[in-house]
């Protein structure tokens, strides 16, 4: 939870930040509804602004609409004047929060916040199931590993569990083990003391010591290496953690919660992932089906994705063709609800009309052809790929003349730039593990080749 205070809320703003980073979240300051707008447009985003009720509020709730810019405002003000709520609320306020702050009512406001922002949306009795036996589970402090393929939702859902758990006024911390090279891992979870490596100028604490009091979520565990594995079982059975080099344990205390898209079971008869650890980490393991087992979620998600990328891009109203419906409801989705959310947001942007129709979405294993203002160089590339196509009635002569090296580089960047530049998606659709593909993209770049950044549009609607 990234939160921007706006103004000095009447000398309160230090007991405002220290109870929010009490629960979790990341505090920062702007002076004026100037200043907060600057910081959101350039990139220092926040999931909630709390503002002064002195200051402009009217202003900054239209630029926000203006600029497509989609964060929840909360204005502030001494005691509860009525009059001032009112006009906050109508300005464009969510809520109006009384001061000097009140500890419980800030976290009741970050709590309804983080709760909108990572819903579980479903209407599959099998997820609403499981949804039952998380909430049971989250009361324990017991380790969960939340297991499913790319996609499914795994994040979401170990929020689910720290939201429902008796930690949750405290810290939610992730880490990402497949995004962070194994060199520098070690020091993110433990953290280093100065002097420790060349370059470690400064003390730096880990994420295990910053989750202290909450929730730790170790995301894509199975990327962790051999020797990491045992260092991170010792922390998890002793509760307490040594800094890289450090001449002393330090004692933490939370709760671990792992993801996996791979079968534990298989990773640790190939030697990859040590068996205690696995069984320390499998207290209760949560398994998330695939959106394919999910059907009835289909239309649900995708009404959902529409309505938030139509707002995102101020694009107005928009629906679903029943033939669009139709056809996403065939689909077999490989990528899950992040490939659902991926289609629907292309489709949204393509769409020239209100209503999205079949030949806006471009799925997976399809390369339709568009019409309207929507055609182009996405005509182009649709027309690209079907010449590619025609080259399969050939078997392989189209790729004679070309080393495996560059088929596969070629392969590598297109997978890429078909999943936006999601590493974790391209290496699931490849094959390969995420550190391979991580080793494949340095050597790429290093080359000079140009690699797809996260949230880069695919190549054929550019």
């Amino acid at each position: 939870m990234r939160l921007l205070i706006v103004g000095d809320l009447d000398g309160h703003i230090t007991t405002a930040g220290k109870i929010a980073m009490d629960r979790g979240a990341k505090v920062a300051h702007a002076a004026s509804i100037a200043d907060a707008l600057n910081a959101l447009r350039g990139g220092r985003g926040a999931d909630l602004v709390m503002v002064d009720v002195k200051l402009a509020v009217q202003d900054l709730c239209d630029a926000l609409v203006a600029e497509r810019i989609h964060v929840p405002v909360v204005a502030c003000g001494i005691g509860s004047d009525a009059r001032a709520a009112v006009r906050a609320i109508h300005a464009g306020a969510k809520e109006y929060v009384p001061l000097p702050p009140d500890a419980e009512m800030i976290a009741a406001v970050l709590e309804a916040v983080a709760e909108e922002s990572h819903a579980i949306l479903t209407q599959d009795p099998g997820m609403q199931r499981l949804m039952r036996v998380a909430e049971q589970v989250a009361r324990s402090d017991a380790s969960v590993l939340i297991v499913g393929e790319s996609g499914t939702g795994k994040e979401l859902f170990a929020r689910f569990l720290h939201r429902k758990s008796r930690r949750s006024d405290r810290p939610f911390i992730s880490v990402n083990c497949a995004a962070i090279p194994e060199n520098l891992l070690e020091s993110e979870l433990f953290g280093h003391e100065k002097g420790a490596f060349t370059g470690a100028i400064a003390r730096r604490i880990g994420k295990f010591e910053e989750a202290s009091g909450g929730t730790l979520l170790l995301d894509e565990v199975t990327e962790m290496e051999p020797r990491l594995q045992a260092k991170l079982l010792r922390a998890i059975q002793e509760q307490e953690i040594d800094r890289v080099g450090g001449s002393r344990p330090v004692k933490v205390d939370l709760r671990v919660l792992a993801t996996t898209n791979r079968a534990l079971e298989d990773e640790v008869r190939a030697g990859n992932f040590r068996e205690d650890l696995y069984f320390r980490l499998n207290v209760m393991t949560l398994a998330l089906p695939p959106l394919r087992e999910r059907p009835v979620d289909i239309e649900l998600l995708a009404l959902h994705f529409m309505q938030r990328y139509a707002a995102a891009n101020g694009l107005g109203t928009k629906s679903l063709h029943p033939d669009t419906l139709a056809m996403l409801r065939a689909h077999t989705w490989r990528g899950n609800v992040r490939e659902l959310e991926n289609t629907l947001h292309r489709a949204v942007v393509l769409s020239p009309g209100p209503v999205i129709e079949p030949d806006a979405v471009m799925l997976m294993d399809t390369a339709p052809t568009l019409g309207g203002p929507a055609a182009g160089a996405a005509n182009r590339a649709a027309a690209a790929v079907s010449a590619l196509d025609s080259q399969d009635v050939a078997g392989t002569a189209g790729l004679v003349g070309r080393t495996v090296a560059d088929v596969e580089r070629d392969l590598i960047i297109d997978t890429l730039h078909h999943t936006l530049g999601n590493r974790t998606h391209a290496a699931n659709i490849l094959g390969i593990s995420i550190r391979t593909l991580r080793n494949k993209l340095k050597q790429y770049h290093e080359e000079g080749v140009a690699v797809p950044m996260p949230g880069e549009p695919e190549r054929a609607y550019l």
